[in-house]
């Protein structure tokens, strides 16, 4: 299985792909994971993509 959010593969994206998430505010996380809001594409952290997926919201 791989593991695209860390490692090699976050060294290419700015800051290691480290900054803050726009849902839910927190500064310093990995925002590595893709999401469509209406016609924004943002890059959120790994705790709210788990929160979309179950169906909350902050």
């Amino acid at each position: 299985m791989s593991k695209s959010h860390r490692g090699s593969g976050i060294r290419s994206m700015p800051s290691h792909g480290r900054g803050t998430c726009p849902r839910c505010k927190r500064t310093g996380v990995k925002v590595l994971y893709d999401h469509e809001e209406g016609e924004q594409k943002l890059m959120i952290c790994k705790i709210c993509r788990a929160a979309l997926k179950n169906g909350k919201s902050f």
